[in-house]
């Protein structure tokens, strides 16, 4: 069974791709299947086998994926050309309630072990759908140019620089620091200028023309920068600053590195801003239940004192992964399924020309524990939805090739 499509072809000493193998004189041999191959009985189907599958497509799988094995409904996979074993493999899950209740399982639960081998084989023997073309841009408009979140976050902070330094390290007394906070609580303060919570007209302005994917953007650029001192005047009395401090420590750390990310490191901080946010504070001028009750027994000589204090301590960079690239990212998924997503391996699926709705489905329900796999889950509990997106439009526009399986020959 020859694919029209260019092939990949794996050498292994155990599988066999259509009704049997070559011996070194082109004779085809009868294949025996062993226990420990028995999951792989889609590679070694005979013409027969794949055409009593067609009858079983025919009944039970084409109003969801056709009878040429492409899908017309969303989120719903290409199964044409796709690894016969791994779709038996899968097939059993669903089979087995793996799944849960779900159309693919109400689908398969009556059918046997050998129909679904048989179809499994009848669509692994097609050949691939196609890749998805590239998103039509409108007429008249440019391609957009997708920036990773790092880039588009320093694009980003370009309009804060003139304010908070190039790297989020102020030189204006006054204006506050922005390296060393965790993401969650730089968002978390942006919201409260948008939301008016803290009171501060320029702020909410700026704030309120930023998306939440900018605002997480601009958060991840800041926490990656390497941190500094504010470089500004912290006049007061450090000693006695850190023991008007003491009382801060469980929410904000010994030296202010906090610890908890919803909570804000305060080291390296500028004096000048953290004196006006403790009054804002102690007056409720800024509205915040866990600080109005600590500020509201400072008086204006410890709140010098405490900015003094923090404005010396060297401020860390938060516990932030960076994002890897799609191309990073791809060339981590290939370990397992092939060049591009062609997988070679009869067990792994091949994501070439995949619907990207199915394979952004797919990996959120790995981050989710809808689906088990160790290898999966371990990779994708960290991916971000940009990533997803990413990683699956990817896959979606490579090109989808076949491959067969041979048994060669004893070495002589």
């Amino acid at each position: 069974m020859q694919p029209s499509t260019p092939t990949l072809l794996l050498t292994t000493v155990f599988l066999g791709w259509a009704a049997g193998t070559l011996s070194p004189e082109g004779a085809a041999q009868p294949l025996t299947i062993t226990a420990a191959s028995a999951d792989l009985r889609a590679a070694y189907a005979t013409p027969q086998d794949i055409a009593e599958g067609k009858k079983v497509a025919a009944a039970s799988c084409a109003r969801c994926h056709g009878m040429d094995g492409a899908s017309t409904g969303e989120g719903v996979p290409h199964i044409a050309g796709q690894r016969a074993p791994y779709l038996h493999i899968e097939n059993l899950v669903y089979k087995n309630g793996g799944r849960g209740n779900n159309p693919m399982s109400n689908a398969v639960k009556f059918l046997s072990d050998d129909a679904l081998m048989k179809v499994s084989a009848y669509y692994g023997s097609l050949d691939p759908i196609p890749p998805s073309p590239p998103r039509a841009v409108p007429a008249g408009k440019a391609a957009p140019v997708k920036l990773d979140p790092v880039s588009a976050g320093k694009a980003a902070a370009a309009g804060c620089s003139g304010c908070h330094g190039e790297t989020g390290i102020t030189k204006i007394a006054g204006m506050p620091n922005l390296v060393g906070f965790d993401p969650k609580s730089f968002v978390a303060a942006m919201n409260a200028y948008k939301s008016g919570q803290r009171k501060h007209e320029v702020m909410k302005t700026l704030a309120a023309g930023l998306s939440e994917t900018d605002l997480n953007n601009l958060a991840l650029f800041y926490a990656l920068q390497k941190p500094g001192k504010a470089q500004t005047p912290a006049p007061g009395n450090q000693a006695a600053g850190k023991a008007a401090a003491a009382g801060c420590a469980g929410c904000h750390g010994e030296t202010g590195v906090s610890t908890n990310p919803a909570m804000p490191s305060i080291a390296g901080q500028d004096a000048e801003y953290f004196s006006v946010a403790m009054k804002a504070y102690r007056d409720g001028s800024r509205a915040d239940p866990s600080m109005t009750g600590p500020a509201a027994g400072l008086d204006d000589n410890k709140i010098r004192d405490m900015a003094a204090y923090y404005a010396a301590q060297q401020p860390q960079a938060p516990k932030v992964r960076k994002p890897l690239t799609v191309a990073e990212w791809v060339e981590r998924c290939d370990r397992c399924h092939g060049p591009n997503g062609n997988s070679t391996d009869p067990r792994s699926p091949a994501l070439a020309a995949q619907r990207a709705d199915y394979l952004e489905r797919v990996m959120r329900a790995y981050q989710k524990g809808e689906r088990k796999s160790a290898a999966m889950a371990s990779m994708s509990h960290v991916l971000t939805d940009a990533e997803i997106e990413g990683i699956a439009d990817f896959y979606a526009r490579q090109r989808p090739r076949s491959v067969v399986y041979l048994i060669l020959p004893p070495a002589k």
